[in-house]
């Protein structure tokens, strides 16, 4: 794989660094990859576990929102350039991922493309939203093809990587899963993925094509995907959690959000940040775990990419389960 030390047209030579932020100098300071968090094969495809979601680099706050700024386009196209120099190889993407002036698709074909080697490019299909940005109804069967060949053209690719379909309910799969398993027959799509499913949904789509991956809701304090989390790493099948960091709040990220004490001290104990403490919990429920942590901050970006690295002693990771369950509790409440 070519990824890291990859000269970028229009680049003069300069390179932009990620500016030192107080909580995670001692986690960036040797220029850690996302080698360093091992890897995973999404069937034939081997990435680095610790990769990037795009979900909210189109604009700046909450994604989807409509008053969304959207994102300086030169700022967004250096976080996605810097984090394939970080030896990320696993990009989270959707067509429905957009700003009023900016598309995640869009820009990671600007800053990318030509692709480099070994670079896993993700999407997702099912949701659909208009231009203005309204939440229409999920796409039908007939849909999917449609949406297959949008991202394509977007992302400039003649097949994608890896395609998630997003379920709604608990409701059967079979017949939008069975649509991308035939354009996994003709070429379009390389691997299949589910997101926001449960067990059941995950068997009935194994009965009609193989999963590499399945993508819930996951982090510190939602033990409610304990169990699936299990399932899915004794076959051998990746789980990728989005909002690990943002937790409840969901694409709105976690800014402004008050840490647990515990949490804090974990991440004072190893002299890392509070995110830091909760990406490296969340790699440490599994070799089959993936981070898809987003951002547009180069030196978040730097510190995601190093939480990675971090190795939490069995101390740490019983501190941590304490808050993992309490947390459900308190929420429960």
């Amino acid at each position: 794989m070519r990824l890291a030390g990859r000269v970028w047209p229009e680049q003069d030579g300069r390179r932009e660094r990620p500016r030192d932020v107080v909580g995670i100098m001692r986690m960036t300071s040797g220029t850690i990859t996302a080698a360093a968090s091992g890897t995973w094969r999404l069937g034939d495809l081997e990435v680095n576990r610790v990769g990037y979601g795009a979900l909210r680099l189109p604009q700046t706050g909450t994604a989807f929102a409509p008053d969304a700024v959207p994102r300086d386009r030169d700022e967004a196209i250096a976080v996605l350039r810097r984090a394939v120099e970080l030896g990320v190889n696993h990009i989270d993407t959707a067509d429905f991922s957009f700003s009023s002036l900016r598309s995640a698709n869009e820009l990671i074909n600007r800053a990318l493309a030509p692709y480099p080697d070994g670079l896993v490019i993700a999407t997702k299909v099912g949701p659909r939203r208009d231009a203005s940005g309204q939440w229409m109804t999920r796409a039908a069967s007939g849909e999917l093809r449609g949406q297959v060949e949008e991202n394509l053209r977007q992302l400039g690719r003649d097949h994608l990587d890896l395609v998630n379909l997003r379920v709604f309910d608990a409701g059967p799969v079979d017949e939008h899963f069975g649509v991308l398993a035939e354009l996994r027959e003709a070429g379009l799509v390389r691997h299949l993925g589910l997101s926001n499913v449960v067990p059941e949904q995950l068997a009935r789509a194994q009965a009609i094509a193989p999963v590499v991956c399945v993508q819930n809701e996951y982090g510190l304090g939602r033990p409610e995907q304990d169990e699936f989390v299990r399932l899915c790493g004794e076959q051998r099948v990746a789980y990728v959690p989005f909002f690990a960091l943002a937790g409840t709040r969901r694409s709105a990220g976690r800014a402004g959000v008050t840490e647990h004490d515990e949490v804090l001290a974990v991440a004072r104990k190893h002299g890392v940040s509070p995110a830091q403490v909760r990406l490296a919990w969340t790699l440490h429920q599994g070799p089959h775990v993936l981070a898809i942590p987003g951002t547009g901050d180069l030196a978040h970006l730097a510190a995601n990419v190093a939480a990675g690295a971090l190795h939490l002693s069995g101390e740490d990771l019983a501190v941590l389960g304490r808050v993992h369950v309490d947390a459900a509790v308190q929420r429960g409440r």
